[in-house]
């Protein structure tokens, strides 16, 4: 994979706004056309999964463009479908729909760590083509992305968020047990590829060794990949307020006082 250089914060940002311009442009598109959008979000701890999460929801409608990020089963999920609790997740017309990690915890976290049984995992592996071109049929726009990382730069980040306190929250033991794994987690990756990359439904992957590159680079390819999605902003009425601006005012209840500030 071919080596990037660290992206300056200036020249992301720079980058990043026309894209946010495109992102809301097509999700007025989307609620215009009920369309359906669902974007799979996988790869390793650490990869860049939130911040890509977030650079795309944070201009639109969270009522419209909403994040699933399911905790582990629960005893009662354990004995259903194993589908069965992303499904309400789906989205309905007019809506976009994020999953940070997805039904491929089977095939990644869940074989590797030993929480599914080898049977379990070719199950799954047998039955996501069926269940994802039921989606696609339906008219459910798939998008799947794996955010690739090196074993240095996972290792970089995990130290980073050991030294951060704003950060630590994120690591977990199951991030320690999976340090010494990568091989591992390589040919698990590998095979879900080999059986799960369709015509239809395939996997795109994105280069994350610099997590500001790989965003911008995801969020071009998802543009490109929808239709012409142009539709006219509806421009309100905006008629004069016809008096001086009114102050606020309380009679029971008063406002804190402000936050000090240095002189």
């Amino acid at each position: 994979m071919e080596e990037v250089s660290p992206m300056k914060n200036k020249l992301y940002e720079e980058l990043l706004e026309p894209l946010e311009h495109e992102l809301v442009a097509m999700a007025r598109w989307a609620k215009a056309t009920g369309e359906r959008i669902c974007v799979v979000f996988e790869g390793r701890d650490t990869a860049g999964k939130g911040g890509t999460i977030k650079a795309i929801k944070e201009r639109l409608n969270p009522r419209q463009c909403r994040v699933v990020a399911l905790p582990k089963p629960s005893d009662v999920e354990r004995t259903q479908w194993y589908f069965q609790r992303y499904v309400p997740h789906l989205p309905a017309a007019g809506e976009i729909v994020l999953f940070d990690r997805s039904w491929y915890n089977r095939a990644g976290v869940e074989k590797v760590m030993g929480f599914a049984t080898d049977a379990q995992v070719e199950k799954f592996l047998e039955e996501v083509p069926i269940f994802e071109k039921l989606l696609v049929d339906d008219g459910i726009r798939l998008f799947k992305y794996w955010l690739s990382t090196s074993q240095e730069a996972q290792e970089e980040r995990f130290a980073e968020r050991r030294a951060d306190p704003l950060k630590r929250w994120k690591l977990s033991p199951i991030d320690v047990a999976s340090r010494t794994k990568f091989g591992e987690y390589t040919r698990a990756r590998e095979a879900m590829f080999a059986a799960t990359h369709t015509e239809y439904a395939p996997w795109t992957v994105v280069d994350y060794n610099d997590q500001k590159h790989g965003r911008l680079t995801l969020i071009r390819d998802l543009l490109d990949r929808m239709p012409d999605t142009r539709v006219e902003e509806e421009i309100l009425d905006w008629p004069e307020l016809g008096h001086e601006p009114l102050e606020e005012q309380f009679d029971l209840l008063q406002p804190l006082p402000p936050f000090p500030l240095d002189d």
